[in-house]
């Protein structure tokens, strides 16, 4: 089996595939910036969620074996509520691209990619320093 095929790999290359994907959109937006009745666009948060169910997965679970071990399990934090941002505001050009929104997009955009990289990066090398090859 590749290491590619892992799961892992898989659902971090997934995740950058959306990065980039999602940079041309908003590549797209910024040039539009100016152009009347432009309609920027933008895709669908990417979840690992999605990800994950659709990988076939072995469960692993942990146990206590000693009374003086620490507890392992989760303390039920609860989902994090969600919050929708609404763009009212229009351009005197009438459209709804706002360049700054855009801006912070594509930063914030190219940051989460870096870590999805580093992240990559650092899970190769770690099982390869297990393999003895590093």
């Amino acid at each position: 089996m590749s290491i590619a095929k892992l799961p892992l790999f898989e659902a971090l290359s997934q995740k950058m595939k959306w990065h980039q994907t999602r940079q041309s959109l908003l590549a797209e937006n910024v040039a539009n910036a100016e152009t009347p009745g432009y309609r920027g666009r933008d895709l669908t948060p990417f979840a690992f969620s999605d990800q994950v169910n659709s990988l076939q997965m072995s469960n692993v679970t942990t146990k206590s074996t000693n009374s003086q071990h620490f507890n392992v399990e989760g303390q039920g934090a609860g989902k994090f509520g969600e919050r929708k941002l609404n763009s009212f505001e229009i351009t005197p050009e009438g459209n709804r691209v706002v360049l700054e929104d855009e801006m912070m997009k594509v930063a914030g955009n190219q940051m989460e990619y870096q870590a999805a990289t580093v992240l990559y990066k650092r899970s190769i090398k770690l099982i390869r320093t297990a393999l003895g090859k590093a």
